[in-house]
């Protein structure tokens, strides 16, 4: 098994919380103006604002625009966005600048320098939307040496670009349709940027018209985000507000990919609520309650597997509910005690979890043995990881972990999901949610909830907050996992609405709550 990344938690933090936060972050937007307010740095401020973030815009070019498209583009004097950087630089330094339109070469190499300095003194992401050409009205914003300074000084800079399938294929000289998704963001990867998501939600696959997808290749996690595909007209300031968003969450503090899937939440229902405001296609409009709605929570592809069909299902709410009964889940690695933890009612969930197994008990023997033990009451029996030998022994209920998944062959996905296997999954953080959603399993796992000692973590403790969370937006039973190991921690944790909580050190706790 590879080592897992380390990383962030995802801090959900509330509407009102970032509202009153005494000092927000700072991202720079170095963008165009639209004088329609749809697009630009108008939507950059309000997909800014949404996240609860300080934006300083900084004016790159100066377009004459409307809804219908596009009639100029005024690139600014590269003095004159040079003495904004520097201004900006003596006092108000960025987390992240976003990049917009900049409309030529002199504004590529000043952003690029003015990234260079800043980071000589700390962290400083670059996130580059290349704004190469209007969606409406079809004008052309960049020549071949622009395409050439963004592939030389911002591609080797970018934490993260967010180009269209169009965008992608200019900056990489191709024909379109030349590639796929996946093809086009690894490209851009190799000429130096750290993660790449192509956005815009088309795709060349028939079977998956019906749905909105991204493809996002990144350090971290690679795979197709998907929502369903929305008949709105208005979805001007939809890339601007994309990037923005992911600009924001990343000054917050998420890890890149889920960055990435705040922005697609965000500018998801920005769409769904566009409006009008001309004879054209109008602005989307992003609502800060985007986080706490269900209906944008995308599900995520394990990497290249494209399940369009069952995403579909899982989107649309058309897969059977789950079969799991809510209650207190025993963990053991003992399969002796099986029999004992599945008396008395205690428990509704208990799992067999042999991570290392004792030459002295064979692992086939164990697993049978707990599946005996099991019998002595009512609670249902997951194996834990060992999959296969689970079922030839006669197991129909597994839990796995993620890299366990991602490393199955596709002919063990798919036994593994067909309907008399019960399978639960493990999720650290909301882009392993998304993965998991993908699955439709019986159950996901959240956590851990507080510090655990009980196995090796990467992931810091997620918190009542993010439980409560999980248990809103993931359309299957939660399970809450994770240092509940006194009785005012299980008892916070029941509060949070999640299906079950497991107990690993803290079985006793069950007894207890019984006097």
């Amino acid at each position: 098994m590879s080592q897992p990344h380390p990383c962030l938690p995802s801090p959900w933090a509330s509407d009102a919380d970032w509202q009153q936060d005494p000092a927000p972050p700072i991202i720079w937007s170095v963008a165009g103006t639209d004088s329609g307010g749809g697009a630009g740095l108008s939507a950059d401020q309000r997909a800014a604002a949404t996240l609860g973030v300080h934006l300083c815009p900084v004016v790159a070019a100066v377009t004459a625009q409307h809804s219908r498209g596009v009639a100029a583009v005024h690139a600014l004097p590269g003095a004159q966005l040079q003495g904004q950087l520097d201004a900006l630089a003596a006092d108000l330094r960025p987390r992240v600048i976003k990049t917009g339109l900049l409309a030529s070469v002199d504004a590529v190499a000043a952003v690029a320098r003015c990234v260079d300095a800043l980071r000589r003194d700390g962290r400083v992401d670059l996130v580059v939307d290349p704004v190469l050409g209007a969606s409406a009205g079809g004008a052309a914003f960049a020549d071949a040496a622009l395409i050439a300074a963004y592939r030389e000084l911002l591609l080797p800079r970018a934490t993260l670009v967010t180009p269209n399938r169009r965008e992608a294929e200019r900056l990489l000289g191709l024909a379109p349709q030349a590639g796929s998704e996946p093809e086009l963001a690894r490209a851009l990867r190799a000429l130096g940027a750290q993660a790449c998501c192509v956005t815009g939600g088309d795709t060349l696959d028939p079977a998956a018209q019906d749905l909105a997808l991204d493809w996002l290749a990144s350090e971290l996690a690679d795979g197709w985000l998907s929502l369903p595909r929305l008949p709105s007209a208005h979805h001007h300031g939809s890339g601007c507000s994309f990037a923005s968003a992911a600009a924001a969450a990343l000054a917050r503090g998420y890890p890149l990919p889920d960055a990435v899937l705040l922005a697609k939440m965000l500018s998801w229902t920005a769409v769904r609520d566009g409006y009008a405001a001309g004879a054209g296609a109008g602005p989307v409009r992003p609502n800060p309650g985007f986080m706490q709605d269900a209906s944008a929570m995308p599900v995520m592809s394990f990497g290249d597997e494209f399940s369009p069909a069952r995403w579909g299902q899982v989107l649309r709410g058309e897969l059977p509910p789950a079969d799991f009964r809510p209650g207190l889940y025993a963990i053991t690695e003992d399969a002796g005690r099986v029999a004992e933890l599945a008396s008395g009612g205690r428990f509704s969930q208990i799992q067999l979890r042999i991570k290392q197994a004792d030459a002295a008990v064979p692992l086939r023997g164990a697993i049978e043995q707990a599946l005996q033990g099991a019998q002595q009451g009512q609670a249902r029996l997951w194996i834990n990881d060992h999959w296969q030998l689970a079922l030839d022994c006669g197991a129909r209920a597994l839990h796995l972990g993620q890299e366990d998944w991602a490393a199955l062959p596709a002919a063990a996905r798919a036994r593994l999901l067909q309907p008399d296997v019960r399978l639960g999954i493990s999720s650290h953080s909301l882009w392993e949610l998304a993965r998991a959603r993908g699955l439709a399993p019986h159950y996901i796992a959240c956590g851990p909830l507080w510090a655990t000692s009980t196995k090796q973590m990467p992931w810091q403790p997620q918190g009542l907050d993010n439980l409560a969370w999980w248990v809103r937006m993931a359309g299957r039973p939660v399970v809450g996992i994770g240092g509940i190991t006194t009785r005012e921690r299980l008892q916070a944790a029941q509060a949070s609405g999640a299906a079950a909580l497991c107990l690993v050190r803290g079985l006793e706790l069950a007894e207890d709550l019984r006097r």
